[in-house]
């Protein structure tokens, strides 16, 4: 019970994309998709990432950018759990239904661009934070780990000693980085047509840190000495005997540090025909193994290695923590010389790519979180761009996100929702040569119910409201040599 607890809490933090895209990718590396959003057929200097074959339409010349974001996010589960005879969360607060918030916050995310365009090559590269980026902080648990230390007082009242209050001490935090440097080249084979071919080299460092500590009880059993005070749950167990409980409500602290790397090979096309351009990027499947660095003071592993819920985050275990493939289609078209407007889609591959395993409710076999997916991610963009001026640009677009995700996906420690997203921004051609783009981008997120019939494994009925916020500010330079 308590073992399963303390590993759900830290699988939350597995997860935590702060930024636009897939379950596991960032795609708002430049200051342009934030104001615009739909850049996949960009032949701009954003172009490096989001259509790279639109990279050798650019003029001669070499191209830089650098840009910066700070992003707010913040996720909420409303869980209820318990019933008449049995309140749940009531032992703990009074209230059967609780509040359990999660902020994660990246106050600056930078991202870099370069291109060298010469007749009809042009030589890109690009570093960015190209999945997490971001700190994720929780300072009072979750549903999942409260409801099995609110199955304490029960145990102890069907032990004879009237109990029906507990509290615990929880705190986690958790820190998630790809950075990704990717390098490729662009050819133009004629007016009309080019293609891409690169790849991007990812480097994963994840950081988690967090404890359950001080579990108490208030029995009310005055021949051991218990008066209905808070005391230490391992106490009592420990008083009645009970040493395989004893060692439930012990202190468990977690310090993990894991890293590793892989390679993603990308390949494009650009179409480009009067005012009409039609982008193409596909990128394959990145294998990614993560190894752990552990300390801190963890349960000892079980005979029976499927029974470890600690499996995962074990010293020197390899995880997988793969990004899946992604095929992005974009068009353009300029409907005056001072406006423009681009639509495009992405579809992630996400049942392809290996995750850290969880426990399948059905079964309780520890399996892969991929199996939970029906179907790959969604995404369709749409966006418009005005030349107010010679030198002042302004641009609004809106995303929609579909998951695909089934409900056994969806718990208080990982969850995706479907949303829209929006952004708007401006760019000013500041001096000769370089632009000011500035911008503001916010997510709305649908929320989602999910009701359990056993929730968390306690064979008592439970549900969970998941919602969500995010908000992302972003300025950036470009500037052509």
């Amino acid at each position: 019970m308590r073992k399963l607890s303390l590993i759900s809490v830290f699988m939350l933090i597995v997860s935590i994309p702060t930024f636009a895209g897939g379950l596991l990718t960032n795609t708002n590396q430049h200051i342009l998709f934030l104001r615009m959003l739909a850049r996949d057929a960009s032949t701009q200097i954003d172009a490096v990432y989001s259509n790279p074959a639109g990279t050798a339409f650019m003029q001669d010349g070499f191209y830089v950018s650098l840009n910066g974001q700070s992003a707010a996010q913040t996720r909420t589960i409303h869980s209820t759990f318990g019933n008449e005879k049995f309140p749940g969360f009531a032992g703990f607060g009074g209230n059967q239904t609780k509040m359990y918030k999660g902020e994660a916050s990246a106050p600056f995310v930078p991202s870099a661009f370069a291109v060298y365009k010469k007749d009809k090559w042009a030589f890109s590269a690009n570093f960015a934070v190209t999945g997490g980026g971001g700190k994720a902080t929780f300072n009072e648990g979750l549903g999942s780990f409260e409801s099995q230390v609110a199955m304490i007082p029960g145990l102890l009242a069907k032990a004879g000693i009237p109990t029906n209050q507990y509290s615990v001490n929880s705190y986690m935090e958790g820190k998630q980085y790809i950075f990704g440097l990717q390098l490729g080249a662009a050819y133009r084979i004629n007016d009309y047509l080019s293609v891409f071919g690169g790849a991007r080299v990812n480097y994963v460092s994840n950081a988690y840190y967090g404890y359950l500590k001080d579990i108490k009880v208030n029995p009310n059993m005055p021949a051991l000495g218990l008066d209905g005070s808070m005391v230490s749950a391992q106490d009592v167990f420990n008083k009645l005997g009970k040493p395989e409980y004893a060692a439930m409500a012990a202190d468990i602290e977690l310090d993990c540090e894991q890293s590793g790397w892989g390679i993603t090979p990308i390949i494009g096309a650009d179409f480009k025909k009067g005012k009409w351009n039609v982008g193409v990027k596909y990128e394959f499947l990145t294998n990614l193994n993560i190894e752990n660095k552990t300390k801190g003071t963890l349960p000892g592993a079980p005979a029976n290695p499927k029974d470890d819920k600690f499996a995962n985050y074990r010293h020197g275990v390899n995880t997988p923590q793969d990004v899946p493939s992604l095929l992005t289609v974009g068009v353009s078209y300029e409907i005056l010389p001072v406006l423009r407007a681009s639509v495009g889609y992405h579809h992630f591959f996400d049942t392809h790519a290996e995750m850290a395993t969880v426990q399948d409710p059905s079964t309780g076999e520890l399996i892969g979180k991929q199996n939970f997916i029906g179907n790959g991610t969604n995404e369709y963009l749409a966006g418009l761009e005005w030349d107010v001026c010679k030198w002042a640009q302004v641009s609004a677009g809106m995303q929609r996100t579909k998951y695909g995700v089934k409900d056994n996906f969806q718990t208080d420690m990982s969850f995706s929702l479907s949303s829209y997203s929006f952004g708007l921004g401006a760019g000013f051609d500041v001096a000769k040569n370089l632009k000011l783009n500035v911008a503001y981008f916010w997510t709305n997120y649908d929320n989602y119910e999910k009701i359990s019939a056993n929730y968390n494994g306690t064979g008592i009925a439970g549900t969970d409201v998941f919602s969500r916020t995010n908000k992302v500010f972003g300025i950036g330079l470009d500037y052509k040599f």
